[in-house]
């Protein structure tokens, strides 16, 4: 089990817990791939390798802002 700390996906990332966020959202769209696109000989935890894609700076993202309902 590799441990990731809080440094670790702060570096490139504008702070821990949005980086935690994205991993957990990257995890999500690995998940929906069929299973034998990914490689098998990485047998790791789609959250660990959805981490070290973070920590790693292979992940680009943007902040999209919520659209709010109009309140009308």
């Amino acid at each position: 089990m590799r441990v990731f700390t809080p440094g670790e996906i702060a570096r490139h990332n504008q702070s821990k817990y949005q980086g935690v966020l994205v991993a957990a959202k990257y995890a999500r769209e690995l998940n929906l791939l069929p299973h034998d696109a990914l490689p098998l000989q990485d047998q790791k935890k789609l959250s660990t390798r959805a981490l070290e894609a973070i920590t790693s700076g292979q992940v680009e993202y943007r902040l999209v802002r919520r659209r709010r309902p109009d309140a009308g």
